[in-house]
């Protein structure tokens, strides 16, 4: 008897569905203990992000300490809640890719804006207004996920490449400090731990047994040489309690204010290029397709699990950049494993003493790991800009205005804020920036101009560096190229990329 063919190779007939089961490297199922290793692995990437925003909201509404910790175990519950539908999904809701959703940066201006010293009473305003946010970027959703289209590899590259850039003032806070005048500031001993936490980084990813771990492990020994020096203790593990529940609505019912509704819309409009930019990142570091149906089913997840945060007492969820570039350091594509993480989260809200064990990791040890992490997202977006062909068209100045565009606020932060608050909350993020940037000159080179300039602009002709394989073949053997006929390079040629055909005798 011959043997039943696997379930991947088994052909159906023309009235049942796909002729083949497309293995998806993002549906790789590893065993149970990598699963949960990486899982722990991406939420250590990710920590600092998740509580930093509920402190410093918390701080303005003037919490106190357990009202602080409150926000923190929410915002790991609904992240954690958030992940788990963004990777396994269920029909119309989450991309079913390795994302991770953290409560958002790009809100945080905005919601300490709508505060503004009102204390409790502004947190509830908060709550109103990413209520109504959300539901209005829920309904529009499917729209906004037809613009996938205008992300070939010039745009998205820059996308990409202007995510990782822009994450570096991040992983530099965390081994500095935020506060220039705080005693203890860029101090030679956070330097020193972040300096060797990155040492045991780049030496554990030499091991191969390790590699794929390098970060996690990475944390963990960084964290023990930093209690051996004084720089981490465990006091805030003990006085935690082991179990509570979010209370729904634990600061009172939402209020719903206009002017609040608008600017958060904003917001939300902001949050959702974001994630568009990380799902198509994530997708590039995968390998896999990525279609705007899927964007669509990646936004919705988004955009609920936005809208259901402030029950739980939290804000607005988006995809965590940091975390595609961990799937690219460490070549782990599994969403599975992603899915776990998000499931330790949910564990990690429900139970404050251990969100605290992960507490404990100093901010420059993550400050160490994170130059690798957000330096491999700025990596990943350079290796896809080295598929586009820059000869013969503009595509060197849509790079170059999304990058400049994109680092603007980065290296300028005051650049915007002499223009209305609706553009500063737009193009103070700098991924938000490249992606209009670069999406509108797309639009303006490659799309709505039919023809390609035969002289472009000296600005976009850049020398060219693309070599036909069978002609460096022929010179590396010593041979002359008009001794040699073969056929030219045929391999197929990204959106928004213009190529001439060889004429008659060239080749």
């Amino acid at each position: 008897m011959s043997p039943e063919p696997s379930t991947a190779s088994v052909a159906t007939t023309a009235d049942s569905a796909p002729a083949a089961t497309e293995v998806r490297p993002e549906d790789e199922r590893l065993s149970p203990g990598k699963t949960i290793g990486y899982g722990v692995q991406h939420i250590v990437a990710m920590f600092g992000g998740v509580i930093a925003v509920p402190l410093i909201v918390g701080g303005a509404a003037g919490l106190d300490v357990g009202q602080k910790a409150l926000l923190v175990a929410c915002a790991l519950f609904v992240s954690g809640a958030a992940t788990i539908l963004q990777t396994i999904g269920v029909p119309y809701f989450g991309s079913k890719l390795p994302l991770v959703q953290g409560i958002s940066f790009a809100a945080v201006s905005t919601m300490l804006a709508i505060i503004a010293g009102n204390g409790e009473a502004g947190l509830q305003t908060v709550f109103g207004a990413v209520i109504v946010a959300s539901a209005i970027g829920l309904i529009i959703a499917p729209f906004f996920a037809r613009i996938v289209r205008f992300f070939p590899a010039v745009v998205t590259g820059s996308i990409i490449t202007v995510i990782g850039l822009s994450l570096m003032p991040v992983a530099g806070r965390w081994v500095t400090g935020s506060d220039p005048t705080a005693e203890g500031f860029a101090s030679a001993d956070k330097i020193g731990l972040a300096l060797f936490t990155f040492a045991v980084v780049l030496i554990l990813s030499k091991i191969k047994a390790l590699s794929r771990l390098a970060v996690l492990l990475g944390l963990a020994i960084g964290t023990v040489f930093a209690l051996v020096l004084g720089q981490a203790d465990f006091d805030a593990v003990g006085s935690a309690s082991v179990f509570a529940f979010p209370q729904p609505f634990a600061f009172g019912m939402p209020v719903f204010e206009i002017g609040a509704i608008v600017s958060m819309t904003i917001v939300i409009l902001v949050i959702m290029v974001e994630t568009t930019a990380d799902v198509l990142a994530v997708g590039e570091v995968v390998g896999t397709k990525v279609d705007s149906r899927r964007v669509g089913d990646g936004l919705r997840a988004d955009m609920v699990s936005s809208l259901l945060a402030p029950i739980f007492n939290s804000f607005p969820a988006t995809a965590f950049a940091q975390n595609v570039g961990l799937v690219a350091l460490t070549g782990i594509k599994s969403r599975f494993a992603v899915a776990a993480g998000g499931g330790l989260l949910v564990i990690l809200g429900l139970s404050p003493m251990a969100a605290a064990v992960f507490s404990v990791i100093p901010s420059p040890v993550l400050g160490g790991a994170g130059i690798v992490l957000f330096g491999s997202v700025a990596a990943s977006g350079v290796r896809t800009l080295s598929k586009v062909d820059y000869n013969g068209n503009n595509n060197m100045i849509i790079v170059a205005s999304a990058l400049a565009f994109g680092l603007i606020p980065v290296v300028s932060p005051q650049f915007w804020h002499a223009f209305p608050e609706w553009f500063v909350t737009i193009f103070d993020s700098g991924i938000s920036s490249a992606a209009i940037v670069a999406v509108l000159l797309n639009l303006f080179f490659n799309v709505w101009l039919p023809g390609t300039p035969k002289e472009p602009s000296n600005l976009a002709a850049a020398p060219a560096l693309r070599v036909q394989t069978e002609e460096l073949r022929v010179l590396k053997s010593g041979g002359s190229l008009d001794e040699h006929s073969y056929e030219p390079d045929t391999a197929p040629v990204e959106q928004g990329t213009r190529v001439r055909k060889p004429g008659a005798g060239e080749r």
